[in-house]
């Protein structure tokens, strides 16, 4: 089934297109993540061009943060006061990550600067992921109060002005969760990717957050972070592929389900060390990509 993508300017199987949403919303579902930070390399090896890939993903991020965040919602898993706060932030992040993705179009090191930015970050989280789930597993059962021993990081300490989250159990600065907003912000308009990939293990390890409602709340600060990074891309940068977006969508919602589902019956041990083995294996397969050289090492475009 091929369908043509105007602004991509290609012809794609729309069947895989689907597929990929799909893969989307399972990872929003179980792990709480946008998903993009998957989905957009995958359509950069299928052909997309990175622009179009990273600035349509967001679309795609928002439906399934929309279908996951109902089913957290449902049992009472969201801190929608935390969530407000990190929403801010990332408003003010897109605006920034828009004016930096225009930089870099306008200079022509914008493919560039997202392939590398994945293979830094994917690397980065996926080895200190992999490195926490193989510890929990390892000391599984050891210490059963461990969890609850956790406690925000010392710099959120000496942050001025404090105030009391209830459903996370925090009493903290609100500049924490609005300067994690911003950084995921600028993340989510530069690179297509919800966020969910680091502010899931930064609201845990960094702020404390009840593990209860890490996931809900990371939806629910994806899906208006997204929102607004797919305006800007629309009204700036003119790269959101709507028909790309749509078919993303299509899979994308059905799978959030599906992996909400899964996230209840599933150890979430094991789940965040698969997560940890994707995540780097995808963080490779860029960096070999950046470092072959093309079939085609010069090209002819209007300017």
């Amino acid at each position: 089934m091929d369908v043509y993508l105007p602004i991509a300017n290609l012809a794609v199987n729309g069947l895989v297109i689907i597929l990929l949403g799909a893969i989307t919303g399972i990872l929003s579902g179980i792990f709480g993540v946008g998903g993009g930070f998957l989905t957009t390399p995958l359509l950069i090896f299928y052909g997309i061009p990175p622009t179009v890939a990273a600035a349509s993903t967001a679309t795609t991020v928002t439906g399934a943060s929309v279908s996951g965040l109902f089913a957290y919602s449902r049992r009472n898993g969201v801190d929608y006061q935390m969530g407000a706060v990190l929403i801010t932030g990332g408003i003010v992040g897109t605006l920034i990550g828009s004016g930096v993705f225009n930089l870099l179009q306008s200079i022509g090191q914008i493919d560039t600067v997202i392939n590398v930015l994945y293979v830094v970050l994917l690397g980065t989280i996926g080895s200190l992921m992999g490195r926490e789930s193989l510890q929990a597993l390892r000391h599984k059962g050891s210490d059963p109060r461990r969890a609850a021993k956790r406690r925000h990081h010392p710099l959120v300490s000496s942050l001025p002005m404090r105030w009391r989250f209830y459903r996370s159990g925090l009493y903290i600065s609100p500049f924490a969760p609005l300067i994690l907003g911003v950084v995921i912000g600028i993340l989510t308009t530069l690179m297509g990717v919800g966020g969910g990939f680091i502010l899931v293990p930064a609201m845990l390890y960094l702020l404390g957050m009840s593990a209860g409602v890490v996931v809900g709340t990371s939806l629910f600060q994806i899906l208006f972070t997204t929102m607004a990074a797919t305006m800007m891309h629309a009204l700036t940068t003119h790269a959101v592929d709507l028909v790309l977006g749509a078919l993303l969508l299509l899979g994308s919602v059905t799978g959030a389900q599906v992996g909400a589902k899964i996230a209840i019956t599933a150890k979430p041990e094991m789940l965040r060390l698969i997560l940890a083995a994707i995540v780097l294996a995808v963080a490779i397969a860029m960096a070999f990509q950046l470092g072959v050289r093309p079939g085609e090492i010069y090209s002819v475009v209007p300017l």
